[in-house]
């Protein structure tokens, strides 16, 4: 789990299968052994403090939210750009947070 962004109204963590839980960040970590069939899946936590709600995005949700997390990189938007976007998924958000 890598904490991508922190703020007072939301939190953005990264769920990776390939990333041990107990690993210290910037450990690298041997990739997993995976069967021909299976594929490794990520998703993304976003938690909206102000609610106290969070969603979970994997599949194709989690490649688009890759992919705007990619533009970020390269456009180095304002905090209020990141939340802008950060809000419009807080109407996906149903599940109360309970361990944060």
């Amino acid at each position: 789990m890598q904490m991508l962004y922190d703020s007072e109204s939301f939190a953005v963590l990264h769920l990776r299968p390939d990333m041990e839980a107990d690993a210290p960040a910037g450990t690298a970590v041997a990739e997993p052994k995976i069967q021909a069939h299976q594929l490794p899946r990520h998703g993304f936590e976003i938690v909206d403090k102000r609610s106290g709600k969070e969603v979970y995005l994997d599949g194709s949700w989690a490649e688009m939210f890759q992919k705007q997390i990619l533009a970020w990189q390269q456009d180095a938007p304002t905090e209020e750009e990141v939340e802008e976007i950060l809000d419009t998924y807080t109407g996906l958000a149903q599940q109360p947070v309970i361990v944060h």
